[in-house]
């Protein structure tokens, strides 16, 4: 939705009026909310998601010493990858302030376990998701939608050629077995970014425990296990892990609505147009960690995770009751949308060879 500054006096204090009118009802949902007492800590929720997630992990550690040089070793990297991803959500939620009253001590909860249990830059996440969360789904403005080896601009797909062009054409049936490689992306990119010009806070801590943890972890897998086993295990490991984390974030806004650069849509509309919520029950709450409350999460960034059901009802009955689209479908049609909109933005990719008559039929 983009409000643009009309020609004529009259419809420019319309304009005015609708934009005080939509903070004015942000202003109100965020007061029912907050009288709910949904903003509210819920700590005993993260120290026993703490607990249970560390213990999980000194067994999944314990597994892969008792198991020793055999095969099953692969399922332990599997769990591995599950538990850094749960682990992953929890420096999420740190990050957006949903942990602890204290801005500090969710960084240091976040960047402990970013950085020394995940292995990836805690500083290169914040600095990038909080890119995100201010013009979700914007061209030019949200990280997520820029170019990168998946299009999700046809601007973007019309100027990949040769190789690319031919993967970009595909991009959608090709999204999940790319995901595969996406944990290496997420370890590669964020300690790139460490390395890059300018400041970057924290960067020698960051670069020291990242460093710390990789070698530690790499290197008990190449002494405990034989050679091919290890990269087995290291290749498990990553592809659960990235295909785990992209199938987790890929539903909230691939395949809804792009907004313009220069849109003038008011904080409430943006957030809530571009974004989806998954269905599914606490099954799914566990599965995403809170991820398919996205419209909520968006809405309140700060809300802990176990609030944002019953926030979800409140904003529910709001969108309804203002004309709002407001979208939640499940986990599975979701991935459906997902392949359907990446191919239909791969199309626009360039193929010097062929026939301008052929590709337009393919695009009916």
């Amino acid at each position: 939705m983009s409000i643009t500054a009309p020609s004529t006096p009259q419809p420019t204090v319309r304009s005015t009026t609708r934009a005080s009118a939509a903070t004015s009802g942000y202003a109100n949902l965020m007061r029912t909310v907050r009288d709910a007492g949904l903003l509210h800590r819920r700590r005993s929720f993260y120290i026993s998601l703490f607990i249970g997630l560390t213990l999980a992990l000194g067994g999944a550690v314990s597994g892969f010493v008792l198991l020793g040089d055999s095969w099953f070793q692969l399922l332990i990297a599997g769990v591995l990858g599950i538990l850094f991803t749960q682990l992953a959500f929890l420096a999420h939620e740190a990050s957006h302030r949903q942990v602890f009253a204290s801005g500090p001590a969710n960084d240091r909860a976040g960047r402990i376990l970013a950085n020394a249990a995940v292995g990836i830059s805690y500083q290169w996440w914040m600095n990038k998701h909080t890119r995100h969360h201010a013009k979700p789904n914007t061209i030019g403005k949200d990280p997520d939608i820029a170019q990168d080896t998946i299009s999700f601009l046809p601007e973007d797909a019309a100027k990949q050629s040769g190789f690319m062009g031919w993967l970009t054409r595909r991009q959608g049936y090709l999204f999940f077995p790319l995901l595969m490689l996406e944990g290496v992306n997420l370890h590669f990119t964020s300690i790139r970014s460490l390395f890059a010009k300018g400041a970057v806070k924290g960067r020698k801590r960051e670069l020291y425990v990242v460093f710390a943890r990789l070698g530690l972890y790499v290197g008990a897998i190449f002494v405990f296990l034989p050679l091919g086993m290890a990269f087995a295990f290291l290749g498990v490991q990553l592809a659960v892990f990235g295909v785990y984390m992209g199938a987790s974030f890929a539903p909230n806004h691939k395949g809804m609505p792009v907004l313009p650069k220069d849109s003038k849509a008011d904080f409430l509309s943006r957030q809530v147009l571009t974004s989806r919520n998954i269905t599914g029950g606490k099954a799914i709450d566990s599965l995403l960690g809170g991820l398919n409350y996205q419209v909520e999460h968006h809405l309140f960034p700060n809300m802990p995770r176990p609030n944002l059901a019953k926030a979800s009802e409140i904003v529910r009955e709001y969108c309804a009751e203002h004309k709002i689209p407001y979208t939640e479908t499940s986990l599975l049609k979701s991935y459906g949308i997902v392949v359907r909109y990446l191919n239909d933005v791969g199309l626009s990719a360039r193929d010097p060879f062929e026939c301008p008559i052929t590709s337009r039929f393919r695009r009916q």
